[in-house]
């Protein structure tokens, strides 16, 4: 369950997002756009984030909407994981980004992996479909609404290489992770990660 002001929030940017899509009429127009310019001041407010660059988001967004949808890997070796080093917050986290058009979510979850820590890798198991904006999850909100696939991948082949992202690629023991980049991955969705890993039979999570 996602906290209200975000719901509020969010409803308020789709209805504005429809709006513009569909509507010819100038005086709905500018409504539409104050609904907007509404939904940017409700996450500013509780997020200290400035309102101008939350707006920058939400005008991007066209055509009607959607959630993002954003793929990681989870890659064990020595039943440890596989973690890299954000350069754009110093913290770790899972490989992983959003989701490409024309590609396959397995398909990202092997070329994000390839791209941020230089392994290839071979999705075995889809461990969980989350709702981003899920307040159980611990994650700061994310104005589109995002869906995340975490898949668990088999190392077949490359070796560790950072990249333009990354600064930092490790393994670390279930005791031992380090400051994570919750914003991505949070220390909760790690551990379950490491209950599917030790259960392989563990249906799918999903919200």
């Amino acid at each position: 369950m996602q906290v209200k002001w975000l719901e509020w929030a969010q409803k308020l940017q789709a209805i504005a997002q429809k709006g513009l899509l569909y509507s010819n009429n100038p005086h709905q127009i500018e409504d539409y756009k104050l609904l907007r310019n509404i939904a940017a001041e409700i996450i500013s407010t509780h997020t200290q984030i400035e309102t101008s660059e939350i707006l920058d988001l939400l005008i991007k967004e066209i055509g009607y909407p959607t959630p993002k949808v954003g793929v990681a890997s989870a890659v064990f070796k020595d039943n440890k994981i596989l973690l890299v080093k954000e350069r754009s917050d110093g913290c770790w986290t899972l490989p992983g980004g959003f989701a490409e058009v024309g590609e396959s979510p397995a398909e990202v979850a092997v070329r994000e992996t390839f791209e941020e820590s230089g392994y290839e890798v071979k999705p075995i198991k889809l461990i969980s479909v989350l709702d981003n904006n899920n307040h159980k999850h611990g994650h700061a909100p994310f104005p589109q609404g995002l869906y995340k696939l975490i898949f668990q991948c088999q190392i077949i082949g490359g070796f560790p290489t950072t990249s333009i992202e990354t600064e930092a690629i490790d393994f670390f023991a279930e005791d031992n992770i380090p400051s994570l980049s919750t914003k991505r991955v949070t220390p909760t969705q790690i551990n379950r990660i490491f209950e599917h890993y030790r259960n392989p039979d563990l249906a799918t999570d999903f919200d």
